[in-house]
């Protein structure tokens, strides 16, 4: 296989974010995905989620 493209790190981010990742997409993220590409994915997905909750909680105050 080759090496996953930013969709498929985009959708392992999300997935081992909100604690749905399977074993099987675990595996294959170590075998064949380079390790700054999900911790830059999962950064983004971190500053991403803290933005929506700062949103969300202006709108509601």
């Amino acid at each position: 296989m080759s090496k996953p493209s930013v969709l498929q790190v985009a959708k392992s981010v999300f997935a081992a974010a909100t604690g749905i990742q399977s074993n099987k997409n675990r595996e294959q993220d170590f075998e064949h995905g380079s390790l700054s590409s999900y911790v830059i994915g999962g950064i983004l997905f971190t500053l991403a989620f803290i933005g929506v909750i700062v949103l969300v909680v202006s709108m509601v105050l």
